[in-house]
This record gives structure tokens, C-alpha cells and sequence, in this order.
């Protein structure tokens, strides 16, 4: 989150930006209805753990929404920069 950022998509933003924290919640919904019925806990075996991203970014501007790392990797390029 330390890093500058430049949108992907408008490439001009650099500055305006909206951090979206996933938080995960896993559940277990009655087919029928859609209704929650319970909790499940993440250490149960029939659970797959969540493995996306911690992390989305929204430009402010142009309203793309992209994994951190691409808003990074475009500013990097931007500058010249190449490695990460």
C-alpha cells in the first residue's frame, strides 16, 4: 500500500483512489431460500480457504476496479521502472 499507484485503464490518475478490503465470510446457505444458516468455521474440510486478493483498488477517477499489483506495476512502467 506504500507504493504509487497510476491507473491501468485511464492512465492519468495518480492520486485519486478507493482501497477495497475483502474481508471473507464463509457460510452456508439453504439452497431453497438463499438464506443463511450458519457459520461455517475455516478449518472445516469441506470449506475450500479463500485465496483472492486482501486488496482491490477502485481508481477515483475512471472507476476501474484491479488487483493492487497492476495499479503498481503501470506506475513503475510509468517511471521507468521495471522491476518490482
Amino acid at each position: 500500500m506504500e507504493n504509487p499507484y497510476l491507473c491501468p485503464a485511464c492512465g492519468t490518475n495518480r492520486s485519486r483512489f478507493n482501497l477495497i478490503q475483502q474481508k471473507v465470510r464463509p457460510v452456508k446457505k439453504d439452497p431453497q431460500t438463499g438464506k443463511i444458516v450458519a457459520e461455517v468455521d475455516a478449518s472445516d474440510p469441506l470449506q475450500a480457504p479463500y485465496r483472492g486478493e486482501e486488496l482491490r483498488v477502485q481508481c477515483g477517477v475512471c472507476g476501474v476496479v484491479d488487483a493492487e499489483q497492476r495499479f503498481v506495476k503501470t506506475a513503475r512502467r510509468g517511471t521507468g521502472e521495471l522491476s518490482i
